[in-house]
């Protein structure tokens, strides 16, 4: 049996690495935990490797109660010192404060009757955007329309949600399919949607 051909930024020597990439990126998903999870883990990553913070990730799981909004946004400076003692995370106070007012903006977009998943995927009218990726100069690293969700989500109160953060969220959460064109991924993108 071939190996099979993957985007170039995936690392083989990672099995974390591979997964992630083979069975999460780029792949539509309307998992509500799940979405809110990777905002905040792509919040994590900024000015790091996400090999760094995928290989922490089943770590932030547990400091961050498996990701429930309601028990996150209720941390006080207790639980806050905590994480910030944390070796399994990255322990930078302003992150960390970010995924205690992530979990307090999204609660507040619930109450409006909002999901993140629809108010995501509607930005795209339910649909990703496939790009093709012939060579990695050809992958974005923000664009008009995580400009637009940036400024948006900041607006409603979110953190660590500029444009080039929140275009790794689109790309990790598969509004936006940017596997290389010879991946075995990229061509599920339109079966997928």
């Amino acid at each position: 049996m071939s190996e099979r051909t993957r985007c170039t930024w995936a690392n083989p020597a990672n099995p974390r690495y591979i997964a992630y990439h083979d069975e999460e990126w780029g792949v539509p998903c309307h998992d509500e935990r799940r979405l809110f999870e990777m905002l905040n883990l792509e919040g994590a990553q900024a000015g790091l490797s996400w090999e760094t913070i995928l290989n922490k990730r089943e770590s932030y799981r547990a400091a961050f109660d498996d990701w429930d909004p309601v028990k996150i946004a209720a941390y006080g400076p207790e639980r806050v010192a905590e994480l910030l003692a944390d070796p399994g995370i990255v322990r930078n106070r302003l992150k960390v404060a970010a995924a205690v007012t992530n979990a307090q903006a999204y609660l507040r977009l619930r109450e409006g009757g909002q999901t993140l998943d629809g108010y995501l995927w509607g930005w795209v009218d339910g649909k990703p955007i496939c790009n093709h990726i012939a060579t990695p100069a050809d992958r974005a690293a923000k664009t008009e329309l995580s400009d637009r969700i940036a400024k948006d989500l900041a607006k409603r109160g979110f953190k660590f949600v500029g444009s080039t953060i929140v275009y790794a969220y689109l790309q990790g959460v598969g509004i936006v399919n940017d596997h290389d064109a010879a991946c075995f991924r990229h061509a599920e993108c339109a079966r997928l949607g």
